[in-house]
């Protein structure tokens, strides 16, 4: 693979973003992240995954200069393919736990969302759903993830402030479970991901199906529609012309 790497030490998957110093997100990025997925569900090896990035971000979201020229239909391809993969990982049968090395923004955050737990280093790294900073709208199923993470309230002050959060922030809202140090992370991620691991297999994923179902299922009643109306702001004058003045340095 050619933007993430995989290793697997005992029952413990750890999945790394290597998409230059941002891991901004394009197709062949969650192309590569939805192979792994499927490798790693049928890995009898494996009991339990973390994922993580590399550097000062886990993910800056969408590879937004990458999608300027794209027309509305690869964009709603691209967007499709985006929203299936961070459903699959929502409803993965086994333990994910997400390893915020840095700056998780936007899409990264929504892939965050769909991870069982989120540990986060403290200092300068962010979290933040800033959408609506820069005209545009989210997803359907970003938005459940986020009301099942941190409440219905706390989901609106994110989305309608588009806030930056800092770890300790993040933690009294919900949108991480614990923080630590970045000297830590990978050694504390890896314990959370050993008790889960520890926990029984077929147990954790009735458990996970059980609280998840009703959110999946909303998920896919909504998404299409959520999908096509993104798009429709996204390519308006007013949210164009916010985005073309967004860089990204590689």
């Amino acid at each position: 693979m050619k933007f993430v790497s995989v290793s697997v030490d005992g029952d413990i998957a750890t999945v790394l973003l290597t998409r230059g110093k941002v891991n901004a997100l394009t197709e062949a990025l969650i192309d590569e992240l939805r192979n792994c997925l499927r490798e790693l569900s049928s890995d009898l090896r494996v009991k339990a995954a973390i994922l993580t990035g590399t550097g000062k971000f886990f993910s800056f979201g969408f590879d937004i200069p990458r999608f300027l020229d794209h027309s509305k239909k690869e964009f709603t391809r691209y967007l499709a393919k985006f929203t299936d993969f961070y459903a699959e990982l929502f409803t993965f049968p086994k333990p994910v736990i997400a390893a915020l090395n840095g700056h998780t923004i936007a899409g990264g955050c929504m892939i965050a969302t769909s991870c069982d737990y989120r540990i986060m280093a403290t200092g300068k790294a962010r979290i933040s759903l800033p959408e609506i900073t820069f005209g545009s709208s989210v997803f359907a199923g970003s938005v459940e993830m986020l009301k099942a993470c941190v409440g219905g309230r706390n989901a609106e002050s994110i989305l309608y402030s588009g806030s930056m959060y800092s770890a300790e922030e993040a933690l009294i809202l919900g949108l991480v479970h614990q923080v630590s140090s970045e000297e830590n992370l990978l050694s504390d991620a890896k314990r959370v991901a050993e008790k889960f691991a520890n926990n029984g297999g077929r147990a954790f994923q009735s458990i996970k199906h059980l609280l998840r179902q009703s959110i999946a299922k909303e998920i896919i009643k909504k998404e299409r529609a959520s999908v096509l109306e993104f798009v429709d702001i996204w390519y308006s004058p007013e949210t164009r012309e916010q985005i073309e003045r967004i860089k990204i340095h590689e």
